[in-house]
């Protein structure tokens, strides 16, 4: 049933926002404690993402289901649709951030058994600036700020040098010892999912700049 006035509808949205933020926080501790995971060949701890990832998949669809339901009831504005539309996209993206800290955090209960390997050292910087860019874009989110959004789009660029450079150390490495081979493909598909992570932000971000300004940007 359609709210008498426009508080209601400002309520839910308002209440979007902090779902939005709310998710945000669990993907970033979803992040953390499967690369703290790897680092420490902690079996439990990454257990403990891969079922976490339950509750973000739980919240996105908790989040879409909210949306959808204020399309359905309400009669939003060109900038109320393009706000809900954001949110919908943006917890789609956060979910799937969601998977990529459980692909690192299953990786764990592989290498369990196998022992130290110092180019392991080399994804913290790219875990630190995965981290940083969900928070900006959740921030660009909140505040609508188109040009925040803008430039975080430019940062993501760095996360994909930093993972080629990654990669091709670790490659080359690969030549030069055939028995560092396995554990390499894993630290690469690590990497990898830190990397894809990055090019979830910048979606967030283009749905940002849209959300604001209606305007259509793909990086």
């Amino acid at each position: 049933m359609p709210y008498a006035t426009r508080t209601g509808f400002d309520r839910e949205l308002q209440e979007l926002d902090e779902k939005i933020i709310r998710m945000g926080s669990m993907v970033d501790e979803a992040i953390e404690k499967s690369m703290r995971s790897l680092r420490e060949r902690d079996v439990d701890l990454a257990r403990e993402v891969i079922d976490g990832d339950l509750l973000i998949n739980d919240l996105r669809y908790e989040i879409e289901e909210q949306a959808l339901l204020l399309f359905a009831t309400q009669q939003p504005t060109a900038g109320d649709l393009r706000r809900l539309i954001a949110v919908i996209h943006i917890a789609v993206e956060l979910e799937r951030m969601g998977d990529h800290a459980e692909d690192i955090a299953t990786l764990t209960e592989r290498l369990e058994d196998e022992g130290e390997f110092d180019t392991l050292l080399k994804l913290p910087k790219m875990e630190k600036r995965a981290r940083e860019m969900i928070q900006l874009a959740i921030d660009a989110f909140i505040n609508r700020d188109a040009e925040m959004a803008r430039e975080l789009i430019a940062k993501d660029s760095k996360l994909d040098k930093h993972y080629y450079k990654v990669r091709t150390e670790v490659l080359s490495e690969m030549q030069g010892d055939p028995d560092y081979v396995r554990r390499a493909s894993f630290l690469l598909w690590a990497g990898h999912n830190l990397e894809r992570i990055g090019d979830r932000v910048t979606n967030i971000a283009e749905r940002v700049i849209f959300m604001v300004t209606g305007e259509f940007v793909e990086s």
